[in-house]
């Protein structure tokens, strides 16, 4: 449920704070007090797109805060979906720049406006004159209609998703065969192919860079020749670099008798000259040992060649290219030896579907039996709320058992709601030709057929009384507290019967401060509440008024201990 809402420099609005109760809410003001603002405060905050005209003049930006209660598990699961934190207290805020620019926080974590929808479409039901209407998507239709069923619907869906599933594993295992006997036969041929190609190729891991390391040297031979030779030179050639260390160890002998140190220099000395012999000696062998084999060469090349081709058309590695060979042995035995489980497994896959198409046929009987009480109870409703020639029919489309392989966890076919609210008009769909108010009237009568049914916390209802008056407007009100047992409202409301039904009470009003007109919102207690409801039955708090609020009150309270 909505538990408050906090408006700063929207409109006419500068600071607004609104606690809402659990029941039934009813906004009540003068035509132009800013009703329709708060609607659009609470539109803007569940998502919908920001208009930067809301924000109030003078102002740099605009600011609205909602806080709302759930303990719905569906809630939660999307929350975990979208990596938010799964919390019963869920406070959205919303903020608009005079420039356009805004942002958008749930729980105080940074959200688009489309995750925002997703989330408060499962919070709120808006049916206003101009809003998106949660019953005009068939889906939604569909998910109505289910819940009102109940356990037989339930109980059909539950057997139309267990064949689903066994007919995707068979889908799959004969995917795995290869389809039918001609798919078969083809891809045996390529597997054969690929396999003796990959034999043939008998690949081995790190051969790949062993051979490139032989490409290189053999390319650079040149350079490694003069390298090698250089280096002989300057470590073995007369007056080369051992020569020079044998010389200074010479040096230092002669004078190793005035210190051990000079001794131990001639050592090492002796030592790094033994060591240059023997960098040079391997140096003469590689040397001697360099010769480019033009041969190995051309075989070298070649494999590489080879490799890469293999590569490209088995993984892009040589170890890819292995394991597809190891995979494509085990297809093609299974493939060598599939014909008898193919036959057995298409013969199965005809027994389910059969058993699918029946299981749909059975989830749409369900959903027509469900459908023939649910229209004729909420064409009932409809008569006590002033639309007396309404007629409202639930219609299903057909299928046959070629269809059956569009088969969804929602059966096959689907419904669409028809709706005429004058006698002699046919039947269209309910989005085409229902109005702002008889929407609003219908979703009340639909409604209050679902009070055990669960769906988003709160309802709101924008001027739902447009036209009504009298005995209607008592079955509104009646309608609003059944409702609002199980389901928070917010109505908008011009109606002293309602307003009387009201378990919390907000006047609407619009005043000059200072040279601006501000529009300003109290909860409405004790006589102030009592003057209200005596202004909508006669436009002023006098004697009489007062006395007719105070028994509408009365009847009102008496209705609640009723129920």
């Amino acid at each position: 449920m909505l538990k408050s809402l906090s408006i700063r420099n929207v409109a006419l609005i500068e600071s607004a704070d609104l606690e809402f109760s659990e029941g039934l809410n009813v906004l009540s003001g003068e035509t132009g007090a800013g009703k329709s603002v708060i609607l659009d405060c609470i539109d803007f905050v569940l998502g919908a797109k920001a208009d930067k005209g809301m924000v109030r003049y003078g102002a740099d930006e605009c600011l609205v805060r909602a806080e709302f209660s759930t303990s719905d598990s569906t809630v939660s699961a999307l929350l975990r979906e979208m990596d938010l934190e799964a919390e019963d207290e869920l406070v959205v805020t919303r903020k608009l720049h005079s420039d356009g620019k805004g942002s958008l926080k749930l729980n105080g974590c940074p959200v688009t406006a489309g995750m925002l929808r997703r989330i408060t479409s499962l919070l709120v039901d808006v049916h206003g004159q101009s809003e998106h209407f949660y019953l005009l998507k068939e889906s939604n239709q569909l998910h109505l209609l289910d819940a009102i069923a109940g356990e037989p619907v339930s109980a059909a869906k539950e057997l139309v998703g267990r064949y689903l599933c066994e007919r995707k594993q068979i889908l799959s295992d004969l995917k795995m065969l290869g389809g039918d006997e001609g798919e078969r036969s083809r891809r045996l041929d390529i597997l054969r192919f690929q396999i003796d190609e990959l034999e043939r190729a008998d690949l081995k891991e790190g051969e790949e860079e062993t051979l490139t390391a032989a490409r290189e040297k053999f390319r650079n031979a040149e350079k490694i020749k003069q390298g090698l030779s250089e280096a002989k030179e300057y470590l073995l050639s007369d007056g080369g670099c051992a020569d020079c260390l044998r010389g200074a160890a010479h040096a230092l002998r002669a004078v190793s008798r005035y210190s051990d140190a000079y001794a131990t220099l001639a050592d090492r000395l002796e030592n790094s000259a033994a060591e240059i012999e023997d960098i040079g000696g391997e140096t003469e062998s590689e040397l001697e040992a360099l010769d480019v084999d033009e041969q190995e060469a051309e075989r070298v090349e070649s494999r590489l060649d080879e490799l890469k081709t293999l590569k490209k058309k088995y993984g892009g590695t040589v170890s890819s290219a292995i394991e597809y060979l190891c995979n494509a042995k085990q297809e093609c035995e299974l493939l060598e030896n599939s014909a008898e489980r193919y036959e057995m497994l298409s013969d199965r896959l005809k027994k389910v579907e059969d058993d699918l198409y029946a299981a749909c046929v059975e989830l749409a009987e369900e959903r027509k039996k469900a459908a023939e009480g649910f229209c004729r109870r909420v064409t009932g409703e409809l008569a006590t709320l002033n639309i007396g020639s309404a007629r409202f029919q639930i219609d299903f489309n057909g299928f046959s058992r070629d269809e059956v392989g569009k088969a969804t966890a929602e059966g096959l076919g689907g419904v669409k709601f028809m709706f005429s609210a004058n006698a002699g008009e046919p039947l269209k769909e309910l989005g085409k030709i229902i109005s702002g108010g008889e929407m609003s009237r219908f979703m009340l009568a639909v409604k209050a057929q679902m009070a055990n049914v669960g769906g988003p916390g709160t309802y709101i209802f924008d001027e739902i009384d447009a036209g009504i008056g009298g005995k209607t407007a008592r079955a509104v009100g009646e309608k609003f507290c059944n409702i609002s047992k199980k389901t928070q409202i917010i109505a908008v409301s011009h109606l002293a019967r309602i307003a009387a039904f009201a378990d919390s009470n907000f006047l609407i009003e619009k005043i000059e401060e200072g040279g601006r007109t501000c529009t300003h919102i109290h909860r409405l207690e004790g006589e102030k509440r009592k003057g209200e409801i005596a202004r909508l039955i006669g436009g002023d708090a006098g004697e009489i008024s007062m006395r007719h609020a105070e028994e509408l009150i009365r009847e009102a309270e008496t209705y609640k201990k009723s129920l």
